[in-house]
């Protein structure tokens, strides 16, 4: 029935569904408005939910939108990205020349190994999340033009990583013209139910649930069919039989009146006699009532799907043209719908296929598969086949499921993968290569999974050479999971059997195999302090490798991190870390560029460890490596700390922490938060940086190498700046012990000694303070750095009475002044003004304490300055009045957002470099803008010191030595 309905302006031929269609208007009238929208539509087979979004979606409230509907089948049900390939596939970007539609600019065109048939080659992902990136690129291109509602019907039969892309879209999509509508059944057994429970819970969405119709509605649906009033009775009698369901009620009318029955107290009789199993029973006999051929074509639908002639006609075994006459007589009977070669509804689908034999339906799907393939199809759509069967009793069929998941794979879709493997095991049970790429692919997305995998792998695995791969991956995936000292045992007795068996020399590969197990085992026994130790022993036997190959490079720059823990040599770390990074025109692993760094910032050599790190970031971005690029960011964070540039260190920390509130491990990660709290408390926000601390939660955080020094230092921190001396202490004692226990001895990283004696000092344990400076200065001497030199002569300074502190303290300012260190510097000048101000020498306590308050500004060390500008005015100085920055208005991310504005670098680009949408990009904008008082991108240089978030600097001369250039 078309009406009017209330005033939505819809109009529908739906009965009964006015409320719904109203609340989806609202939403899409919302998603105009910039407001984005999730509904979730339910309800039993034959509710009348597909008739429902295909009547919302035709209706004037979607005119001037962007609508892309799709609905998910059982041949493709779990395809990687096969929902998505369904509800895109209007855009014609699966073809040969999507690369160059303007959809697919930039970083969208990540999104085309989701979109490509059979991705390969340059279109082949190189992992799952540059997929889901460029995907929400392509829909943020889409909405830019117009709001965009997108429509996925039947979702119960949709694959993970189509649903973890609009989980993805929506964790962004505030504040855009986007409305997303998600119908399944709800007595069917989702593919995806732990993705569709994500999606739920985080977007609060508005949820339909479709009932049966009530008396009035299927009375009005008699009256339609009927063209007379009918019977209170008869009504009653079909509502009964039909449960309210409006398929089968309509099924159920179409039958009685074709059989000339009338809608009074006989064709009451008559519905019960019909029963409630009419739709199923209808399509039956409609179709024995047909010839053979007829059944034989609706049949090969039910298989296939909507297919070409050729294809229905092979299936059936009939001519092409009968095929043709077939539909014609199917389309008649309303079993076929008028538009495309499938059913008008999937429960018609069942229907057909209900009658016929298991052995049966299983020849049919084993023979579509083999006409699939002889047609040149992809794997995949032979596999939506064969993972149908019940039984995979043909050798073929294995190498067609190793084919659809390498496939699948390819699109970084690694749930459709494993799906196929798990079936290629049942009939190759012993397989020690598909358990391998089994857990290849689980292992970001389900590590315990793949760690069960690969011990099977292990204890099948007879070649020492193949064990010795399995327990590389095994390590790295412990590393995930915070199970090193799991990885460590395997590593470990893989390398002596793979030693003892390749002997003294082995061949390049072998060699280089080798220095793989002993690489990852070092990355992996590194983690956590009881496995660093024995890894740190192991380490000092090792012959360094030239660091020609990968694997040596990897282990050169992980025994430059264990090289600078030890804290004997700096320049033998920074010989290593040199070493790890000298490539050329290779593009280096971020697990190396980490490395390199971590040692570099340690021995003072800051230039080479930023250029590391940029190159980290450049790494994150080409990759769309979000997680590399956040511990790049975070990492640098803490090095401009380190040197004093805290405007630099909140940018890159607040920018970290923003990106990784889009991310659903986001509570997870340490380094960041940690990152942004040491920012924090020297901006002399020490409450706020504590609440940034509480906010992480990673389980028994203490067991961890560096992370938690880190977290120790910064909590210490915050607890000194809110005046709890005690507690800061208590908390670098800790940190002390823990390092200790870690063997983790350099005296510049997490330098608790130096600020536990300038404690100690301050709560007047004068002889405590001098056993932690000698204890630091003895680590400091054999390290050599002049940081490391600087922070020992201050805590020695801060410890001794009198005119031998200050002549410490002088010393320490020199060697600081040395080092790259400003912030330390400011610090160690403020402790020598103090020191004169005690001793009444005010001129010289006036001297240095003006020279903290400057280095402080300079540094942006708001804190350090208030306490020295104090000091001064008790000294009896002048303060000189601050010339505040403008800069200092902005927020780290807002900082970083300006200075890529002045490069010339468009929002777009803005946000596809930071992972956030051009929305937040233009709000931050905007807010710069104000609190700079400018008008627009011409005036912000005027402003702006430009200094572009990833630098794009320089490498250092050693490395264009290196190369040949210098």
């Amino acid at each position: 029935m078309r009406k009017q309905s209330g005033s939505s302006g819809l109009l529908t031929t739906l009965v009964g569904r006015d409320d719904e269609l109203r609340t989806l208007a609202r939403h899409a009238a919302a998603a105009r408005d910039g407001r984005a929208g999730l509904v979730l539509l339910h309800g039993p087979a034959g509710m009348g939910k597909t008739s429902l979004l295909r009547s919302f979606t035709a209706s004037d409230v979607c005119r001037g939108m962007t609508v892309l509907y799709g609905t998910c089948g059982e041949t493709v049900a779990g395809a990687g990205y096969g929902g998505v390939r369904e509800l895109l596939g209007g855009l014609g970007l699966s073809g040969g020349d999507a690369r160059r539609s303007p959809l697919l600019e930039g970083l969208a065109a990540r999104a085309l190994p989701a979109l490509t048939a059979d991705p390969a080659g340059p279109d082949a992902a190189t992992g799952a999340y540059p997929v889901l990136h460029g995907l929400y690129w392509l829909a943020a291109r889409l909405m830019a033009q117009r709001p965009l509602v997108l429509v996925l019907d039947d979702v119960h039969w949709c694959d993970e990583r189509s649903l973890a892309w609009i989980d993805f879209l929506l964790r962004r999509a505030e504040d855009l013209p986007l409305l997303v509508v998600l119908a399944w059944r709800s007595e069917a057994e989702p593919v995806a139910p732990a993705v569709l429970a994500d999606i739920a819970a985080q977007r609060r969405p508005t949820v339909l649930g479709l009932h049966p119709l009530g008396p009035d509605n299927i009375g009005e649906m008699v009256r339609r069919v009927f063209r007379t009033t009918a019977a209170p009775s008869f009504v009653s009698r079909v509502a009964a039989v039909s449960g309210g369901n409006p398929l089968a009620l309509a099924r159920l009318l179409d039958e009685l009146r074709a059989e000339g029955v009338r809608p009074d107290a006989a064709g009451e009789r008559r519905a019960a006699e019909v029963g409630s199993h009419v739709l199923a029973r209808s399509v039956r006999c409609l179709l024995e009532r047909r010839p053979p051929w007829v059944r034989g074509v609706a049949r090969a639908i039910a298989v296939l799907g909507p297919e070409c002639t050729e294809l229905l006609a092979a299936l059936a075994g009939v001519p092409a043209a009968t095929v043709d006459e077939a539909l014609l007589v199917l389309r008649r009977a309303g079993i076929l719908a008028a538009d495309v070669v499938d059913f008008v509804h999937d429960v018609v689908r069942s229907a057909v296929l209900d009658d016929v034999a298991p052995p049966t339906l299983a020849e049919l799907r084993t023979n579509a598969a083999l006409l699939l393939s002889d047609a040149g199809r992809p794997s995949e759509e032979l596999a939506g086949q064969l993972m149908l069967l019940p039984v995979l009793d043909q050798p073929w069929m294995a190498a067609v499921l190793r084919d659809a998941a390498a496939q699948a794979e390819s699109r970084g879709a690694p749930e459709a993968g494993v799906r196929c493997l798990y079936r290629v095991l049942e009939v190759e049970p012993d397989n020690v290569a598909v358990r391998i790429q089994m857990a290849r692919a689980l292992a970001e997305i389900n590590p315990p999974e793949a760690m069960r995998l690969l011990k099977e792998a292990l204890s099948l695995a007879g070649d020492v050479r193949t064990r010795a791969q399995v327990a590389v991956q095994y390590g790295f995936t412990c590393l995930a999971v915070q199970e090193s000292p799991s990885g460590v045992r395997m590593l470990e007795d893989a390398l002596a059997k793979l030693t003892a068996e390749l002997g003294p020399e082995p061949g390049p590969v072998d060699r280089e195999l080798r220095t793989l197990v002993e690489s990852v085992l070092l990355i992996v026994g590194a983690d956590e302090k009881v496995t660093i130790g024995a890894v740190r022993d192991r380490a000092a036997r090792l012959t360094m490798p030239p660091g020609d190959t990968p694997a040596q490079r990897q282990m050169l720059a992980m025994t430059t991190v264990l090289t600078a823990m030890d804290g004997r040599d700096a320049g033998s770390a920074v010989d290593q870390a040199r070493r790890a990074l000298r490539a050329p025109g290779v593009e280096l692993e971020p697990w190396s560029l980490l490395s390199a760094s971590f040692a570099l910032s340690l021995a003072d050599e800051v230039a080479d460890a930023q250029y590391a790190l940029d190159l980290m970031l450049q790494y994150g971005q080409d990759n769309a490596a979000v997680w590399t690029y956040v511990l790049a960011l975070s990492t640098r964070a803490l090095l401009h700390h380190g040197v004093g540039a805290f405007p630099e260190a909140l940018a890159d920390a607040q920018t970290a922490v923003e990106i990784l509130g889009e991310e659903r491990w986001a509570d997870s990660a340490v380094l960041p938060r940690v990152a942004l709290a040491t920012a924090l408390v020297d901006r002399g926000e020490p409450e706020r940086a504590e609440h940034v601390l509480d906010g992480i939660t990673r389980p028994r955080l203490e067991r961890f190498v560096i992370e938690y020094h880190w977290y120790l230092q910064a909590r210490a921190y915050a607890r000194w700046v809110r005046g709890d001396f005690q507690g800061a202490l208590d908390l670098l004692l800790a940190c002390g012990r823990s390092l200790e226990e870690s063997r983790f001895s350099n005296p510049a990283f997490v330098p608790w000694w130096a600020d536990g004696a300038v404690l100690l000092a301050t709560l007047d344990r004068h002889d405590q303070a001098r056993e932690l400076a000698a204890y630091g200065s003895e680590l400091a001497e054999r390290w050599g750095t002049a940081r490391g030199l600087g922070l020992a002569f201050m805590a020695q300074g801060v410890a001794a009475p009198g005119r031998a502190g200050i002549d410490h303290l002088t010393e320490a300012v020199s060697l600081l002044a040395d080092s790259p260190a400003r912030a330390m510097e400011a610090r160690a000048e403020l402790l020598l003004g103090h020191a004169h101000l005690k001793r009444d020498d005010l001129r010289a306590a006036r001297e240095h304490l003006r020279a903290a308050a400057d280095l402080a500004q300079r540094c942006g060390a708001v804190k350090l300055g208030v306490d020295a500008r104090k000091l001064l005015v008790t000294a009896g100085g002048r303060v000189r009045r601050m010339t505040a920055s403008p800069l200092d208005m902005l927020t780290g991310m807002e900082r970083t957002v300006a200075d890529l504005a002045v490069t010339g670098a468009s929002n777009r680009a803005i946000a596809e470099a930071l992972f956030v949408t051009v929305r937040t990009i233009e709000t931050h904008l905007t807010s710069v803008y104000r609190k700079l008082g400018v008008g627009g991108r011409a005036e912000l240089s005027a402003v702006l010191e430009t200094r572009t978030a990833t630098s794009g600097r320089q490498p250092p001369a050693w490395v264009s030595q290196a190369r040949g250039r210098a």
